[in-house]
């Protein structure tokens, strides 16, 4: 992401500290019974740790999976309830949506989070709702976006994109989604395997 957006944007963290060899891989868009499964097996045999950006409403229609992600040690997170943009959605249905997909949440989390996190779709927001949701959430974006769901790229280079911009500390995009599958499921066992023989561990935020 560009310096001057993250500078727009104080309130978002864009990364974590590279305190240690430790990525900070994330799912969008789930749970989904096509691909959700999938992830949590991949990650399962790495013994890697992630946070699953939920869209409200697919925690609503899947519930059994959403729980199946908490029971593998990993972290649910807010992605709106109906995956809506920051820029073009007026603001009260926004946050309203946000307040759904939190209800969805709490639905299937053991107990209520402190400071839940968020990440806005698309990355779109603007600042004055940034400020707004920052009094409740963590808004979270990130450094590595893999771009798996882009069809016009290929597996290969998807993967070797991943692997180039990836440091320590590294919060990473990936995408539970129909429309990721064809190179989540080229990209993400390599992208596992390639850091985990380089000595990374994988951390939920």
């Amino acid at each position: 992401m560009p310096e001057p957006l993250r500078r727009l944007l104080p309130e978002c963290w864009w990364q974590m500290p590279a305190t240690g060899r430790t990525l900070y891989l994330t799912f969008d868009d789930g749970p989904i019974p096509e691909e959700t499964p999938f992830v949590l097996e991949q990650l399962a045999r790495f013994d890697a740790k992630a946070t699953f950006f939920c869209v409200g409403d697919n925690i609503v229609r899947h519930p059994a999976i959403a729980r199946a992600v908490l029971a593998a040690g990993h972290r649910l997170a807010n992605h709106t309830h109906h995956h809506l943009s920051g820029w073009t959605t007026p603001r009260a249905e926004y946050l309203a949506d946000v307040a759904r997909c939190q209800e969805a949440l709490l639905d299937v989390l053991p107990e209520p989070e402190v400071r839940p996190l968020l990440r806005p779709p698309y990355g779109r927001i603007t600042l004055p709702l940034a400020r707004i949701l920052n009094e409740q959430y963590q808004l979270i974006m990130w450094d590595v976006l893999t771009c798996d769901y882009d069809h016009t790229l290929a597996p290969e280079d998807c993967l070797q994109t991943a692997i180039g911009y990836s440091r320590p500390g590294s919060i990473v995009v990936f995408h539970d989604s129909l429309k990721a599958s064809r190179n989540l499921r080229y990209v993400l066992p390599r992208y596992l395997e390639h850091f985990a023989e380089q000595g990374f561990t994988f951390a939920a935020i």
